[in-house]
C-alpha cells in the first residue's frame, strides 16, 4: 500500500478523477469532485489538475476504458504528476494495473479519508479503530509494495522467491497486528459501555448532534456551552465525541455531544469504525441534525446522515432539524423558499448566535414532553434525594417548610422510583 501519510511531503502535483456514472448528473459528479477536493487539500496535497470522466460500463482492469487510460497517462507524464487519486472506490487489482501503467502512485478516495482519520483521531478507541481500518484496507493491497520484487522468484511452478516469502510474512504480521488491535479495542470498548452505563444512569437528559461533516457542529457546542472545542472550516475537524454541560434555564440542564460528521462515500469500514461515537446518537434522549444550509448540495448531506442514523438504529430518537449558517446566505429569496419547504426546521447561525435562544427553547419543548410534573415533600433528613433531584436539573420551584422540603418539577423516569414515596400529586 503507498503510505500517504509517509510521503505526503514528497507530493508535490495530484490529479483528481471524477467519475461521473449513468444515474448521476453532472452537477452532482462535479460537487463530489470539488468534495475530494477539499480533502486533499485538508492533507496538504498540492492539486494541478480535475477531470471528470463519464463512465458508461465500468472495466475490470482499471475502471475506466483504455482511451481515457492513454489520456490519464499521457497528462501525468506532460505535467510530471506524483499521484493520482480517483472519487471511486478501486479494487487492488484495479490500483496496481494503474501503478504499474503510470509508474507513479494511485489512491482512492478511501485513501484519503483514512489518512484525515488517522491524523486526527485522538482518543485511544478512536487511534485504534483507524489503525484497524488501515490494516483492513492494506491487506488484500500488500502486493503493491513487492511488484519490485516480482523478478527474484525464478525456478518452476511452486517455487517461492524472495519476493514472495516477504509478502506471505507481512501478511502474516499484520494479520497478527489486526488481531492484537481487535483484543485491545475489545477492552477499551467495554471500558467505554461501563462509563456510558454509568452516565445513562444518571437523571440527566442527553443531546447529540449528528450531521454532515463541516455543518458546526462543533461551532454550535461551543456557542451553546461557552466552551473551546476544536472547531475549524474542514472536513473531519473533530472525530472524538465531546461532551459538555448546557444550561438550558437556571433549574434545568442537559449533557449535549458533537458526533463524527458525516461524507458521501465514507467507506463502510470507517463507519464501522467509529461505533463509538455513532452511539451517543443511538442512546440519546434527543438528536440536534445540524445542516449547512448555505451550502448548494444541503439536501443530499441531510439524506446522509438519515441513511447512516438508519444503520445504526437511531431512527427512532426524538430529533430536531436545525439548518445552520444562515449568516452565508445571501440571497433571502432562496431561503425564504427553503423555509416554506422546511416549516418544521429551526434557521440559527452558530457564528453569530441568531436563533440559539429558540433553539434552547424547542429543546426544553421536546425534552419536558417526557417528563412527568410532580409535586414531592422530602424529609429534611433525606437530602441525599434532593441532590439528585438538582443533578437531575428538573426543579421548577424549591420551598422550604416545617414537614419538608416541597418541591415542584418535571423529572425523568430515571428518578420516578426515588420520589415515588414522596409525591403528594402528580
Amino acid at each position: 500500500m503507498f503510505d500517504l501519510e509517509e510521503n505526503r511531503k514528497k507530493v508535490q502535483s495530484a490529479l483528481l478523477i471524477g467519475i461521473q456514472h449513468p444515474k448521476m448528473t453532472r452537477q452532482e459528479s462535479e460537487y463530489l469532485l470539488a468534495e475530494l477536493a477539499e480533502l486533499t487539500r485538508n492533507l496538504d496535497i498540492p492539486i494541478v489538475g480535475e477531470m471528470i470522466i463519464k463512465l458508461r460500463k465500468p472495466t475490470p482492469a482499471f475502471l475506466v476504458g483504455k482511451g481515457k487510460l492513454e489520456e490519464i497517462i499521457s497528462i501525468i507524464q506532460e505535467q510530471k504528476i506524483d499521484v493520482i487519486i480517483f472519487d471511486e472506490e478501486l479494487s487492488p487489482a484495479q490500483q496496481r494495473n494503474w501503478e504499474r501503467e503510470s509508474k507513479i502512485a494511485v489512491i482512492d478516495r478511501q485513501e484519503v479519508i483514512i489518512d484525515i482519520f488517522s491524523e486526527r483521531a485522538q482518543t485511544k478507541e478512536a487511534v485504534l479503530q483507524v489503525a484497524l481500518a488501515r490494516m483492513q484496507y492494506s491487506l488484500p493491497r500488500l502486493t503493491r509494495a513487492w511488484t519490485h520484487l516480482s523478478r527474484q522468484r525464478g525456478g518452476g511452478t511452486g517455487a517461492r522467491g524472495q519476493g514472495e516469502t516477504q509478502l506471505e510474512a507481512d501478511r502474516r504480521m499484520i494479520n497478527d497486528r489486526i488481531a492484537i488491535t481487535k483484543k485491545e479495542l475489545k477492552e477499551v470498548i467495554k471500558h467505554r459501555h461501563v462509563q456510558r452505563s454509568k452516565r445513562i444512569r444518571r437523571p440527566v437528559p442527553t443531546i447529540s448532534i449528528v450531521g454532515y461533516t463541516n455543518a458546526g457542529k462543533s461551532s454550535l457546542l461551543n456557542k451553546l456551552t461557552q466552551s473551546d472545542a476544536l472547531a475549524e472550516d474542514k472536513l473531519f475537524a473533530t472525530l472524538d465525541p465531546t461532551t459538555r454541560r448546557l444550561d438550558l434555564d437556571k433549574s434545568q440542564h442537559v449533557l449535549l455531544t458533537d458526533t463524527v460528521g458525516f461524507v458521501r462515500r465514507l467507506p463502510h469500514r470507517l463507519v464501522d469504525a467509529f461505533k463509538a461515537t455513532l452511539e451517543e446518537a443511538v442512546v440519546a434522549d434527543l438528536l440536534i441534525h445540524l445542516v449547512d444550509v448555505s451550502n448548494p448540495e444541503f439536501e443530499s448531506h441531510f439524506e446522509t446522515t438519515e441513511s447512516v442514523l438508519a444503520e445504526i438504529g437511531a431512527t427512532e430518537n426524538p430529533r430536531l432539524l436545525v439548518f445552520n449558517k444562515i449568516d452565508n446566505f445571501g440571497d433571502e429569496g432562496t431561503l425564504s423558499r427553503i423555509k416554506l419547504l422546511h416549516k418544521d426546521a429551526l434557521y440559527i447561525s452558530a457564528a453569530t448566535g441568531e436563533g440559539l435562544e429558540a433553539l434552547k427553547e424547542d429543546i426544553s419543548t421536546v425534552l419536558n414532553a417526557k417528563l412527568a410534573p410532580s409535586r414531592i415533600v422530602i424529609p429534611h433528613d433525606r437530602y441525599d434525594i434532593i441532590s439528585k433531584l438538582h443533578c437531575s436539573g428538573g426543579i421548577r420551584h424549591q420551598e422550604t417548610e416545617d414537614d419538608g422540603v416541597h418541591i415542584e418539577g418535571l423529572f425523568p423516569e430515571s428518578v420516578q422510583g426515588i420520589i415515588a414515596p414522596f409525591i403528594v400529586s402528580q
